[in-house]
C-alpha cells in the first residue's frame, strides 16, 4: 500500500512539475491583423473615449439655451431687528398730553381715567419691528437667457467643431496604427525569412566544411582553406543567432500592437504592386481626408468662432428671471412670495479688455490660417517624397531579381569547381554569402516598399484601404523560396 501511494505521489509530482505545453503561434492574415489592431489596441479605445467625451460636451451646450432652475435656501441672523424707532417722540407726546390735561378743557373728574389710559401707552416701547433679526427662507430661482450677444451660438458651434476634431484625431490615431502594424507585421515576416536565409547559409557552409575536411584528408586542399571555412562557419552561426534575436524583438513589438500575449505569425506575404495611381491622386485624397489637415482646418474654424465669442462681449445681455419662496421662517409678510422680471446688462467700459481680446482673437485666426497653408504644402511634399521612394523600390526589384538569378548560378558553378579542386574555399564561401546578401536585399526592398506604401496611404488619409493593395491583380508576393 505504501509503495503504491509513493508511486502515485511521485507521478503527481512529475505531472505538476512538467512544463506546460507551449502555446502554438497564431497565424494571422494582414486583414485580420489590421482588424485586431483597430479593435483591441488601447490607443483606439482611448480615441473612442475622447470622441464620446466630445459628443457629451457638444450635448452640454444645448443646456445653455434652457432655463436654469435652482432651489436655494438661506438663513441669516442680523445685528438687530429691522423696524422704525419712535421712542424719541415720547417726551413731546407726554408734554403735549400734559398741556391738554392741564388746560381746563378736560373735566377734572375724567383726568384720572385718561391718565390711566395714557400711562401704559407712554411707558411702552415705541419701536415698530418689521423684520425679526433671525430669519430663513427656502425657495426657487429660474433664469432664462434671451439674448447674450451671440455667445451661446458661438459656444454651440465651437463644441461641434471640437467634436469633429476628436473624430479627426481618432482617424489620425487609427491611420498611424495601421502604419505601425504594417511595419511590425511585415517586419516580422522579413525577420523570419532572414532567419531562414541565415539558416540556409549555415547549412551550406556546414556542407562546405564537411567537403573541406574530406578534401584536406585527401590532400586536395591546404589546412588554411579548411580553417577559413570553419571561421566563416562560426561567423554564419553568429549572424543566425542575431537574426533570431531580431525576430524575437519584432515579434514582441507586433504583440504589443495587436494587444495580444501569444506569438503571432504573418500569413500574408510581402508584396510589390507593379502599378499604382498617379501622384496627383494621392495628393487630392490628402487634401480631403488627411486627418492632420482636417484638424488644422478645424482649428481655423474654431479660431473664427473665438472672434465671434469675443465680439459678443460688446453686445447687451438680456436675461429673464423669476423666483419664489416655498417656506419662510420669521420673514415679514410685507415681502412678496414671488417675483418675475427681465434683466439687461450692457458693459460700457472695462479698461479696453474687450478690445484687446477681440484683436488677439483675430490675430489667432491669421496665425492658424498661415499654419494651415504650411501644413497643406508640407503634406503635399511628403506625399511626393513617399511616392518617389515607393517607385524607386519597385524599380529596384527588377535588377535585384536579375542579381538573384546570377548569384544562384554563380554559387552552383563555384560549388562544382570546389569539388573538382578548381576553386578555393574562400571563393565558394564568398559565393554563398553573396547569394544570401542578394536574397536579404530582395526581402528588405519588399519590406521598404510595403512600409512606404502604408506611410503614403496614411498621408493620404486612406490607411483602411491598405489590405486591398495586397489583393490587386498586379500585386506580386515577395518571399524567400527555400528550394
Amino acid at each position: 500500500m505504501r509503495t503504491a501511494l509513493k508511486t502515485l505521489l511521485s507521478a503527481a509530482a512529475l505531472f505538476l512539475l512538467a512544463p506546460a505545453p507551449a502555446q502554438q503561434p497564431a497565424a494571422l492574415s494582414l486583414e485580420e491583423a489590421i482588424a485586431a489592431t483597430l479593435t483591441d489596441n488601447p490607443a483606439v479605445r482611448a480615441a473612442e473615449y475622447e470622441e464620446r467625451a466630445a459628443v457629451q460636451e457638444r450635448r452640454a451646450t444645448i443646456g445653455l439655451r434652457m432655463p436654469q432652475i435652482n432651489v436655494v435656501g438661506a438663513y441669516a441672523y442680523l445685528g438687530k431687528d429691522i423696524g422704525f424707532d419712535f421712542n424719541e417722540m415720547k417726551t413731546p407726546v407726554k408734554g403735549f398730553a400734559g398741556q391738554i390735561l392741564g388746560s381746563g378743557l378736560v373735566p377734572p373728574q375724567m383726568i384720572p381715567q385718561i391718565q390711566q389710559l395714557l400711562d401704559p401707552m407712554l411707558n411702552a416701547d415705541w419701536f415698530l419691528k418689521i423684520q425679526d433679526r433671525s430669519l430663513g427662507t427656502v425657495g426657487g430661482q429660474v433664469t432664462l437667457p434671451i439674448w447674450l450677444g451671440g455667445k451661446i451660438n458661438a459656444a454651440s458651434r465651437a463644441a461641434k467643431i471640437q467634436e469633429r476634431t476628436a473624430v479627426a484625431q481618432g482617424d489620425q490615431t487609427r491611420n498611424a496604427l495601421v502604419s505601425e502594424l504594417v511595419e511590425r507585421y511585415f517586419g516580422l515576416s522579413l525577420a523570419l525569412q532572414v532567419v531562414d536565409v541565415r539558416q540556409q547559409v549555415v547549412d551550406g557552409v556546414r556542407k562546405h566544411l564537411e567537403d573541406a575536411i574530406a578534401l584536406e584528408e585527401n590532400g586536395m586542399i591546404a589546412k588554411s582553406e579548411r580553417l577559413y571555412v570553419e571561421f566563416k562557419m562560426a561567423e554564419a552561426e553568429r549572424e543566425l543567432a542575431n537574426a533570431r534575436l531580431q525576430a524575437q524583438t519584432i515579434s514582441s513589438a507586433l504583440q504589443n500592437t495587436l494587444n495580444r500575449s501569444g506569438e503571432t505569425l504573418p500569413l500574408t506575404s510581402m508584396f510589390i504592386v507593379d502599378r499604382i495611381e498617379e501622384l496627383s491622386y494621392y495628393q487630392d485624397l490628402a487634401a480631403k481626408y488627411n486627418p492632420l489637415l482636417n484638424q488644422v482646418a478645424l482649428k481655423h474654424d474654431l479660431a473664427q468662432e473665438g472672434v465671434k465669442l469675443q465680439r459678443s462681449n460688446f453686445m447687451p445681455q438680456v436675461v429673464a428671471m423669476g423666483g419664489g419662496s416655498f417656506y419662510n421662517y420669521q420673514v415679514t409678510g410685507i415681502v412678496p412670495r414671488w417675483a418675475v422680471g427681465v434683466g439687461v446688462n450692457f458693459k460700457i467700459f472695462d479698461g479696453l479688455n474687450r478690445e484687446y481680446k477681440y484683436s488677439a482673437a483675430k490675430q489667432t485666426v491669421r496665425r492658424v490660417g498661415e499654419l494651415q497653408n504650411k501644413a497643406e504644402k508640407d503634406i503635399s511634399v511628403l506625399i511626393e517624397q513617399l511616392y518617389n521612394q515607393l517607385l524607386n523600390y519597385r524599380n529596384q526589384m527588377t535588377s535585384i531579381d536579375a542579381s538573384l538569378t546570377f548569384a544562384e548560378e554563380y554559387l552552383r558553378m563555384k560549388n562544382a569547381a570546389f569539388l573538382e579542386g578548381m576553386a578555393s574555399s574562400s571563393d565558394l564561401i564568398d559565393a554563398e554569402l553573396n547569394l544570401a546578401g542578394v536574397r536579404a536585399e530582395r526581402l528588405q526592398a519588399a519590406f521598404n516598399y510595403d512600409k512606404l506604401l502604408a506611410q503614403l496611404l496614411e498621408a493620404a488619409g486612406i490607411s483602411e484601404e491598405y489590405a486591398s493593395y495586397a489583393r490587386r491583380d498586379n500585386a506580386r508576393a515577395i518571399h524567400f523560396d527555400k528550394k
